[in-house]
């Protein structure tokens, strides 16, 4: 079961005075670098999740030798 609310909809995100703020439930401001180093971290498990979505009910085989 997960843990955190999972939201669907993107939240909005600004830069005000050199610090990229990201607004919704839990809003936040963090450095350009945290911000940039953020968004990679995002995409690659947005990526990844989807992976976990399009395979949730997929039937898995064994690997054979």
């Amino acid at each position: 079961m997960n843990k955190h609310t999972v939201y669907d909809k993107p939240s909005p995100v600004e830069a005000v005075d050199g610090a990229v703020e990201l607004d919704g439930p839990d809003a936040v401001a963090m450095t350009p670098e945290a911000a940039e180093e953020t968004s990679e971290r995002l995409a690659d498990q947005a990526v990844k999740a989807r992976g976990q979505r399009r395979l949730k009910n997929q039937p898995h085989r064994a690997q054979q030798d």
